[in-house]
């Protein structure tokens, strides 16, 4: 039997340990097994394991690593798949009692790029219906818990990839990021995670329907370390023929960055984007965070910076005020015609998401677009003077599950656990890659995120600074209670 210590090993260290022959691919898929049946019921973390199957797979990368054949960059290495990206054969239900059985007939790009790597799939995790919302509720069962206090969300929508990776559940998780679903619950767990730059990662589905609108959301990795999510990042980049957004370029050497030197940068820092109000605390766990890269060598400013395009608040919360005619609209044409025949079995909030889609005007679409097409130009117009820009993640720590209801009759607002994207969403409408770094913990010992925005493109750039981060202000030996 492994030593249970195994468990908390980063990625890369585990592949290095197994193409060596000193760790065996089905005594580690055992050991992660047995960690989730033992502390799995306390954070609901899986939906579903694939526990037959990830042992097949585990004694086939074996019996490849005796025989010294060519090995995958992840092969033998368990993996977390979120449960919004298809798997061939294995149910996939997106959070909704809607597709509680639904057995899909191909991967998502994703997921193929990680099985042809050599990864073995440990099972599906939590996600809120629809990957809507920035928590881990929905009607299949109970909610994601967050390992660092079993009473908060893990957040969302990859909450249960987050829960899972802080947990030590799975040595790697895929996610995926529409406003916020890496980023966010990647601070609410005290990890690490990265949204690539649109069209880095393929978004194609595996479902073979008519082509959709993709106007924020983008795959990625959540790991405890930087250079495990270089290394997850560099198995899912690179075109896909699948989706018309993908970009055509040669990805960049994800893993190279991590060890690049960051003297010099020139780094902007905003406590509030112009307009948030952030927890006290956030800001002073951020604003010293921040100022390590002053340490590091960089030239760290804060620059009069308002990203909140100028428009009459209805929502109370300028971002979705801004955006949200396009989130909605984009998830009525996903999931309109579920209404009138699958409305009741919906959550409220997936419910009254995708009826204010179809509520939107084509004159409040286009506004949306216009929005979105002048805070590229004020984006474009920071990152000609910087090469980063800093930010909190969060405006406030995960919240407790107890404050959580659907007793929502007449929402004229949002509920303030679904109002969390407020720094992470307008990254998502420019299409820039940004991550989230542990920092630090509030008062009550619940993890604290820095947000780190390259320019589009410059992937490389945040995992160098990532990692630079990570090596002067280390977190993996930070364990949760529930661990």
């Amino acid at each position: 039997m492994l030593n249970e210590e195994l468990a908390f090993t980063p990625a890369t260290e585990l592949i290095e340990l197994i193409s060596t022959k000193q760790v065996s691919p089905v005594e580690l898929t055992e050991l992660y097994l047995n960690r989730i049946d033992r502390l799995d019921s306390q954070l609901n973390s899986y939906l579903l394991l694939t526990r037959d199957d990830a042992m097949r797979t585990a004694r086939a990368a074996e019996r490849a690593v005796v025989r010294g054949e060519e090995l995958g960059a992840l092969h033998g290495l368990p993996i977390a798949i979120k449960d919004t990206q298809m798997t061939k054969g294995v149910r996939t239900t997106y959070g909704s009692l809607l597709f509680k059985d639904r057995i899909p007939e191909r991967d998502s790009t994703v997921v193929k790029r990680v099985r042809d790597a050599g990864a073995i799939m440990l099972g599906k995790t939590n996600v809120p219906e629809f990957g809507f919302s920035g928590t881990c509720e929905n009607r299949l069962g109970e909610h994601g818990r967050n390992p660092w206090n079993p009473d908060h969300t893990p957040g969302g929508s990859s909450g249960g990839s987050a829960a899972a990776m802080a947990a030590c559940l799975c040595p790697l998780a895929t996610g995926g990021d529409g406003g916020g679903s890496i980023r966010i619950p990647a601070s609410f767990c005290g990890i690490y995670g990265i949204k690539p730059t649109q069209g880095r990662v393929s978004g194609y589905s595996g479902l073979n329907v008519a082509a959709m609108p993709n106007t924020f959301t983008q795959p990625g990795p959540l790991s405890r370390t930087v250079r495990d999510s270089a290394l997850l990042l560099q198995v899912l980049s690179g075109h896909d023929p699948m989706d018309p957004t993908s970009l055509r370029v040669t990805p960049p050497n994800f893993l190279a960055a991590v060890d690049k030197e960051i003297k010099g940068l020139r780094i902007a820092w905003s406590p509030d984007y112009g307009f948030a109000t952030v927890d006290p605390e956030i800001l002073e766990v951020t604003s010293k965070a921040a100022r390590v890269f002053e340490e590091l060598g960089c030239h760290v400013e804060q620059p009069d910076l308002v990203l909140d395009p100028p428009i009459i608040p209805h929502d109370k919360n300028p971002v979705y005020d801004a955006f949200g005619p396009l989130a909605h609209s984009d998830s009525y044409a996903a999931y309109g015609s579920y209404l009138e025949s699958h409305g009741e079995q919906m959550t409220y909030f997936a419910r009254d998401h995708i009826e204010r889609g179809a509520r939107v005007t084509g004159v409040e679409y286009a506004r949306a677009l216009g929005r979105v097409n002048t805070l590229k130009a004020r984006m474009d117009d920071l990152f000609q003077e910087y090469d980063l820009l800093l930010s909190p993640t969060m405006y406030y720590t995960a919240l407790p599950i107890s404050e959580f209801t659907d007793d929502h009759p007449d929402w004229t607002e949002y509920p303030h656990r679904y109002v969390n994207g407020t720094f992470t969403l307008p990254i998502n409408a420019i299409g820039h890659p940004a991550a989230n770094v542990p920092a630090g913990f509030s008062s009550s010992g619940l993890p604290i995120g820095l947000h780190i925005v390259g320019r589009r493109g410059a992937e490389e750039t945040v995992l160098t600074a990532s990692a630079a981060f990570e090596r002067a202000r280390p977190w993996i030996q930070h364990r949760p209670p529930v661990s």
